[in-house]
């Protein structure tokens, strides 16, 4: 039996933008010719998987289906919410489906997850798809390539040659990740694999009432063509709960799907900086490149209300003390040690360390050091130009 595939495509994207006016759902923004729901529609372009049903809501339904016909898939549904409610009633909503039989398995997938190996994650769930009871969840565990804060993370015991999940730990801080690593977490990567028949039974022994009304609200839909309007009034009166704390830290019968293979949900700019980083290769132009007193920059990519450039600062190097009205910005180190000045502050980054400087705050970047410094920055706002720089302080004689 096929697997179905689920895609949960109702994201915001509220943790990349400060600024509403800047707001984009990430699962669409182009990051030079691919979106993340593209490539989540790539993964599923395999003999082992059904049709896939989209949850998502009115707002994206047009660029939904412009992806749909992009990467040419003619046989969907999507299920409209008519309220964000979070996961855990649109999982049950997709689920709900007659086209899906009782005992068929289904893959919930987010549409804002970038994964290197796809070879690796389609084998996995063949392997483990036969596991699959009417009562049991696997949840896709990713290995961690460094400590984070930003992920929950999950720990488990191997019993007769499967890893049945101990405990959950949601976004810990850094010192109680890195112990956790070391005691083997994994990332909990927010994906699901389970039969039709376990999501309804754990439903209805512990979320009755999310059970009664997406049922409610299912029953009530109406159906145009390949498009399932969920009724609001039924939807509405679910609670506001993730798959998580509704069903996982409920029940007993979880197992992982440990995957060691390059994973990101892109949740962050630095999420975002590191996969250019990575990628540096095929976003590099030599005619993006501009030399300056201090050292160089190349822009790396332009998008929607959003610049990636990459700063190299030589020996001694010392940018102006400056401001910008029209942007914030983003930096990640990635070589070398930066001494920066945030307003009033002053302080040191390393490799992989992160620094937010907000729309309109004073701040300045120096290399005291022998080796070259390499940040990346991604710029964000409507005005992105080199001409939005207030100079305060200039070695090089750049004042305003």
């Amino acid at each position: 039996m096929k697997i179905r595939p689920v895609i949960l495509c109702g994201g915001a994207g509220t943790r990349l933008w400060h600024n509403s006016k800047l707001m984009q759902a990430k699962q669409f923004i182009d990051f030079g010719g691919w979106t993340l729901l593209g490539k989540t529609l790539e993964r599923i372009k395999d003999p082992a998987f059904d049709y896939p049903i989209i949850s998502t809501n009115s707002l994206y339904l047009k660029e939904v289906i412009k992806h749909l016909k992009v990467y040419k898939i003619k046989k969907y549904k999507i299920i409209l919410e008519p309220q964000k409610r979070n996961t855990a009633p649109a999982i049950l909503a997709a689920s709900l489906d007659h086209n899906i039989q009782e005992n068929q398995p289904i893959i919930f997938l987010s549409s804002d997850h970038l994964i290197e190996n796809k070879k690796k994650f389609i084998d996995q769930i063949k392997k483990n798809k036969k596991k699959l009871t009417n009562k049991n969840i696997f949840i896709f565990g990713i290995k961690p390539s460094f400590p984070s804060n930003q992920f929950g993370y999950f720990l488990s015991k191997r019993i007769n040659n499967i890893d049945k999940v101990k405990n959950f730990i949601e976004k810990p801080n850094m010192i109680k990740a890195k112990k956790i690593i070391k005691q083997g977490a994994f990332w909990n990567s927010g994906m699901f694999l389970l039969r039709k028949d376990s999501i309804i039974n754990n439903f209805k022994k512990f979320e009755k009432k999310i059970y009664q009304n997406t049922l409610h609200a299912f029953k009530k839909a109406k159906v145009k063509k390949n498009i399932c309007f969920l009724n609001k009034k039924a939807f509405a009166k679910n609670p506001i709960k993730s798959f998580d704390h509704a069903i996982l830290e409920k029940t007993k019968d979880i197992y992982a799907i440990k995957l060691k293979i390059k994973w990101s949900d892109l949740g962050s700019w630095r999420e975002i900086l590191l996969m250019f980083n990575n990628n540096k290769s095929k976003y590099f132009k030599k005619k993006n490149t501009f030399y300056r007193p201090w050292g160089k920059y190349t822009n790396l990519f332009k998008g929607n209300k959003f610049l990636i450039k990459e700063l190299y600062i030589k020996k001694n190097g010392i940018l102006s003390l400056q401001k910008h009205f029209h942007r914030s910005e983003h930096w990640v180190v990635t070589q070398g040690i930066a001494k920066i000045t945030l307003n009033k502050k002053k302080f040191s980054k390393k490799p992989y360390e992160t620094i937010f400087i907000p729309q309109g705050s004073i701040h300045r970047i120096q290399n005291q050091n022998q080796k070259p410094v390499k940040i990346l920055e991604a710029q964000l706002g409507s005005i992105l130009k080199e001409s939005d720089i207030v100079r305060f302080e200039d070695v090089y004689g750049r004042v305003n």
